[in-house]
C-alpha cells in the first residue's frame, strides 16, 4: 500500500468518523497540535473561527454535531501527494432545530505527520452556507436593496 492511498484511507476514516458523531474516534486521527480553518465569516458563523489544537477542534465538532443531525458527505474526489491529501465533497446536514437539510459543496485539504492529521484547510462557498444558515437570501443585505454594478 502507497502512502497516498494509506493517507486517503486515513480522511475517509475521520470523515466516517465525524459524520456518525464519534468525535473521539476522528480526534484520535489528528496531532494533537492539529490546525484547522475555514474560509467563513465568523461574524455569522462564530464557531467556524480557526482552531488549534484537539481540545479546540473537540469544541468546534461538538457545536456543529448539536446543530446537526444526520451528517453525511459524498466524497466526489479525492487526491494524494505524500503526506497531502485533497477532497471535493458535497456535504449534507440537517438542522435539529426545524429538520431542513443544508446541501453544500466543500473542498478540504489535510496535510499528515507521521500518519496522523496536522491541518485541516476547508473552501466552503460561504455566500451560499451562510443563506442557508440563516434560511433567506443575504443579497439585499449586502448591496442595501440596490442593483449591483455589472
Amino acid at each position: 500500500m502507497t502512502i497516498e492511498s494509506l493517507n486517503k484511507q486515513r480522511v475517509r476514516h475521520l470523515l466516517d468518523a465525524f459524520a456518525r458523531g464519534d468525535i473521539d474516534a476522528a480526534l484520535a486521527c489528528c496531532t494533537d497540535d492539529v490546525s484547522f480553518l475555514t474560509h467563513a465569516p465568523i461574524d455569522v458563523l462564530p464557531h467556524m473561527a480557526p482552531r488549534h489544537g484537539k481540545s479546540e477542534l473537540r469544541e468546534f465538532w461538538q457545536t456543529v454535531l448539536s446543530r446537526y443531525s444526520d451528517i453525511r458527505h459524498k466524497t466526489l474526489h479525492i487526491l494524494a501527494d505524500g503526506d497531502a491529501v485533497a477532497t471535493y465533497m458535497q456535504a449534507y446536514f440537517r438542522k435539529r432545530s426545524n429538520d431542513r437539510i443544508m446541501q453544500f459543496d466543500i473542498a478540504v485539504f489535510y496535510s499528515f505527520r507521521d500518519g496522523l492529521v496536522s491541518e485541516i484547510r476547508e473552501i466552503i462557498d460561504s455566500y451560499d452556507l451562510v443563506q442557508q444558515v440563516l434560511e433567506r437570501e443575504i443579497g439585499p443585505l449586502i448591496t442595501d436593496g440596490q442593483p449591483g454594478e455589472g
